[in-house]
């Protein structure tokens, strides 16, 4: 794993149409101002960090990344799977407090430019879609929950039908999450997998000696992705773990519920 500037742990710029690109990456835990637990540069609300200093560290980021602030959408991220198309309206929703987010939602897509779609992670995977010839964008949050009740679908389904883009036409990228190293489940996360249709369940998971699971949410989601019809060449899967790697990346699991999140974003912007 390596920084890719002061602010962020993976970032990606990738030309597309004209003078376009689309930039997409995760922040990390360093030159923030938020105090202990959350040190330093946690970008969530909802942790009980003092709001000041997480517009401060979002400010801090906006400036590196050169986007704004306010063309800055978050959703409220509730573990489900309800998606939304955002655009020009929704703008700065979500940027500066959790009360102005979009409401029961975990995922977006856009064809707007200059919009960043942004979504907080601590070991949850962050889904990145994005389409090159019509500069199409989507951002998930996907747990467990959201990710067997296929978020990612959800996101495809979107691109499909509301903006006329074929699944194999779609590029994923699965981002920095807790990987089956670290990520132990029970049954009842188990019996979910289970119950997803057209899916082999038991490649994603094994028995461990505590009588639970190792689960890998990064292999479940790939799974799905495929199953709607993304081509496998256009998937790809970082291997950071985010519980293996505190020193730089927040971890809900490993941190005991104390930490702070990382901001996943991606957004379509005017090119060099």
């Amino acid at each position: 794993m390596r920084e890719v500037g002061p602010f962020a742990v993976e970032h990606e710029r990738i030309p597309v149409q004209g003078d376009k690109a689309i930039i997409m990456g995760m922040s990390h835990r360093e030159n923030g101002v938020s105090r202990a637990p959350f040190q330093h540069l946690n970008m969530g609300f909802h942790v009980g960090d003092d709001g000041q200093d997480v517009i401060v560290n979002r400010q801090k980021f906006a400036e590196w990344l050169h986007i704004p602030l306010e063309t800055w959408i978050g959703a409220e991220q509730v573990h489900g799977n309800h998606v939304v198309n955002v655009g020009a309206e929704d703008v700065g929703r979500g940027a500066r407090s959790i009360e102005t987010a979009i409401q029961g939602t975990d995922g977006m897509y856009t064809n707007h430019t200059g919009i960043l779609l942004t979504a907080c992670f601590a070991d949850c995977v962050p889904l990145y879609f994005y389409h090159k010839d019509d500069t199409i964008v989507g951002l998930a949050h996907a747990g467990w929950r959201g990710t067997t009740s296929e978020i990612a679908g959800q996101i495809i389904n979107g691109f499909n039908s509301k903006l006329g883009i074929h699944p194999k036409d779609i590029h994923a990228v699965i981002g920095p999450s807790i990987q089956s190293c670290c990520y132990e489940v029970d049954d009842r996360v188990i019996s979910a997998v289970q119950a997803i249709d057209g899916l082999s369940p038991e490649r994603v998971y094994q028995s461990n000696q505590a009588g639970k699971y190792q689960m890998s949410l990064q292999a479940l989601n790939r799974m799905i992705l495929e199953k709607y019809g993304v081509p496998s060449e256009q998937i790809r899967v970082s291997k950071v773990c985010t519980s293996c790697h505190t020193d730089l990346l927040y971890s809900h699991r490993k941190e005991n519920g104390h930490t702070g999140r990382m901001l996943s974003y991606i957004g379509i912007v005017g090119g060099e």
